[in-house]
């Protein structure tokens, strides 16, 4: 009788409660737990965890007092949220390299730790809040296991758009091992109703879609049987490069609401709808590198979907009277599309229709050309779509009246505003070591007439100022062979042109796509950006970076310190 050996890791673990649990491959799509504000104030308790799994991948995780993970955060506009933090990370083989932090004003206020990995933070990604200690600085909050729980005080803005947000750790260097562990929520900010009465009353369900190590890099993709696939290459980080054929293994497995859907069979997580039923599916791609381009399909025929937010801003938000005529302009604050384009980090609320009895649906991502050096993401499935019933309502069910109106904004129309400037900043990559082109690369967003280097934590001087209350345009070139995407915390831009075709957009972003140079043109793809420095809540020093986070991880990133009146006045 032969001996049945048990790795060492599998034993390790077995004695270990594991503190992340996932839903297996193939489940039903579970909902995230709500928790809601009450009386203008949320107060939550999160431990933030890891546990290493018996294949080896690392899991991380934020559980609330009921042990679930990753809970919808939900406020209204004017609301508080009091978030205490108590870092639980155990000690990683692997862990990225420490940095020195930049230095803190007020060091004992904002945590005790280091730029490592077992450091840790929260990012109100898309929430308009100061950079500060206790609300969204990410700079100088670095809270180690060692320190006590650490709250996060902080007022949703009162005139902050409705839609769906999300919370994640921000400690550059560890930022994508720790999203790519499952370390996100979504926070919603509630009120869509207000801003588009043809969702009042709409079950809604929240989706998000996360990527992670492949779980079997090593396995023969199955479309290999019927279509040759070119050999796997990689990029000098290790991800699978794009192969340009929509196929092959990807750089990154997806899951959806942490069901695994793993190459190379991709099985899919299961979704349940009454037959015909609308719903409002609140979509958000938290993803450390993957970009999205999901498709819902019926017998294959691809379903128009309601866009009525995108990066939590309604796509309505312009006022009427501003709102530019376009083929997609829309009429009652709905776009229809049948796809929709979310690269890391972005966000949409769309409406959907389930399928008739009978029909089979499904939700997938095409693939997405990321350029010759990006990351591989073909065409996949996400989670299959059935018509039942009896299917159960989704937890959560928008108010059916929509009487009140959304706040409005503080300031004007950001289109309608003149900027005093306009700046360039250039994406560019090169290799670590210059004799070796197959060494480690070094990302870098560099602003027009600096020298190309990537971001140093220890520098003190910001990469640029701009006064509080202007209003600038900024291009942003992409003069490397992938893909990226621009992201700055604390406020929303406008996008103005593509390439230098008029964006015809009346709503705002927090994310944005720049394509990737072909090597050879003259120009380089581009985007231009209104950016919005009128808010008070802004002054401080904060940071926009690509939201590839291996690529902000390795120095895409740069600061902005934007000065009061009296500051600027001083000559600061």
């Amino acid at each position: 009788m032969a001996l049945c050996v048990v790795p060492a890791l599998v034993l390790a673990q077995s004695v270990e409660k594991d503190v992340c649990p996932r839903p297996h491959k193939g489940s039903f799509v579970p909902e995230p737990t709500d928790l809601r504000s009450e009386n203008g104030v949320l107060k939550v308790q999160l431990m933030y965890t890891n546990f290493r799994d018996a294949l080896g991948q690392m899991h991380y995780c934020y559980r609330d007092g009921n042990g679930s993970q990753a809970p919808n955060l939900r406020l209204n506009p004017g609301d508080w949220l009091v978030l205490t933090l108590k870092n639980e990370l155990k000690g990683i083989q692997g862990a990225p390299h420490q940095h020195s932090a930049a230095p803190s004003p007020r060091p004992s206020e904002c945590g005790s730790g280091t730029m490592d990995g077992l450091s840790t933070n929260l990012h109100f990604h898309g929430v308009n809040i100061a950079p500060a200690c206790h609300q969204d600085d990410v700079l100088h909050t670095l809270i180690s296991p060692s320190d006590p729980p650490f709250e996060y005080r902080l007022q949703v803005p009162a005139d902050q758009p409705p839609g769906v947000y999300w919370y994640h750790p921000h400690v550059h260097g560890a930022s994508n091992l720790q999203v790519q562990g499952g370390a996100s929520g979504a926070l919603i900010v509630e009120g869509i109703e207000h801003a588009n009465p043809a969702v009042a009353g709409l079950p809604e369900r929240v989706l998000v879609i996360r990527d992670q190590p492949l779980l079997t890099p090593n396995a023969e993709p199955y479309a290999a049987v019927v279509m040759p696939e070119m050999p796997v290459l990689r990029d000098p980080d290790g991800d699978i490069l794009n192969t340009g054929t929509g196929s092959g293994p990807p750089s990154k497995d997806l899951s959806i609401n942490f069901v695994p859907v793993p190459y190379p069979d991709y099985p899919p997580g299961q979704i349940l709808v009454k037959p015909l039923e609308r719903q409002l599916w609140r979509i958000l791609n938290a993803s450390a590198i993957t970009y999205l381009d999901l498709r819902l399909q019926y017998n294959g025929v691809p379903q128009f979907m309601g866009e009525v937010s995108v990066d939590g801003s309604p796509v309505n938000s312009a006022p009427a009277k501003h709102a530019e005529t376009g083929k997609n302009h829309p009429e009652n604050g709905t776009v229809w599309l049948n796809h929709i384009d979310l690269p890391p980090g972005g966000r949409a609320d769309v409406i959907v229709q389930g399928p008739p009895m009978g029909v089979y649906g499904n939700l997938i991502t095409q693939a997405v050309d990321t350029g010759p050096a990006g990351e591989n993401d073909p065409v996949r499935p996400l989670a299959n779509v059935m018509a039942n019933a009896g299917a159960p309502e989704p937890r959560s069910t928008l108010p059916a009246s929509s009487s009140s109106l959304v706040p409005a904004p503080n300031s004007s129309w950001l289109g309608n505003a003149k900027p005093v400037r306009v700046r360039k900043l250039y994406f560019s990559e090169k290799p670590s070591d210059p004799n070796n082109p197959n060494s480690p690369t070094v990302f870098m967003l560099t602003l027009d007439g600096q020298n190309p280097a990537p971001y140093d934590p220890r520098a003190t001087a910001p990469n640029m100022t701009v006064k509080q209350g202007e209003v600038e345009d900024w291009i942003i070139e992409n003069r490397s062979q992938e893909l990226h995407a621009f992201h700055i915390h604390q406020l929303h831009f406008l996008l103005e042109e593509s390439n230098g075709v008029h964006a015809d957009e009346p709503f705002l972003r927090d994310t944005v796509n720049v394509g990737f140079w072909d090597g050879k043109s003259a120009s380089y793809p581009s985007v231009k950006l209104r950016m919005d420095f009128r808010s008070p809540r802004l002054v401080g020093t904060f940071v926009y970076h690509c939201h590839l986070l291996e690529h902000e991880d390795g120095g895409m990133m740069g600061t902005i310190h934007v000065l009061t009146a009296n500051e600027a006045a001083a000559g600061h």
